[in-house]
């Protein structure tokens, strides 16, 4: 699993950066995606922070990807709708 946070100063780079993230996982909080991973998954992600955001930074701007270990995973607490997220969805017509 890999959790990536960003935070930047102008609407327009964090509105693009947002849309490029969605392509991978899902929203958990206003700016923070949790990204089912896999090794090409996470160096796409990096090599896009590099060669397209980097240079667009502020001073004020941040981006940070975490990558979680299989025990780290085990050990995350969910509660409220989070609980949801790991358990399967029915829908019957």
């Amino acid at each position: 699993m890999i959790i990536a946070s960003y935070d930047f100063s102008n609407d327009k780079v964090r509105t693009k950066f947002s849309k490029f993230l969605k392509k991978f996982g899902r929203k958990l909080q206003y700016s923070v995606y949790e990204i089912r991973n896999s090794d090409r998954v996470l160096q796409n992600i990096k090599k896009e922070v590099e060669l397209k955001y980097k240079k667009k930074f502020s001073n004020a701007d941040s981006v940070l990807v975490m990558e979680l270990c299989e025990r780290c995973k085990k050990n995350v607490c969910r509660y409220g709708y989070a609980v949801n997220d790991e358990k399967d969805v029915v829908v019957f017509e």
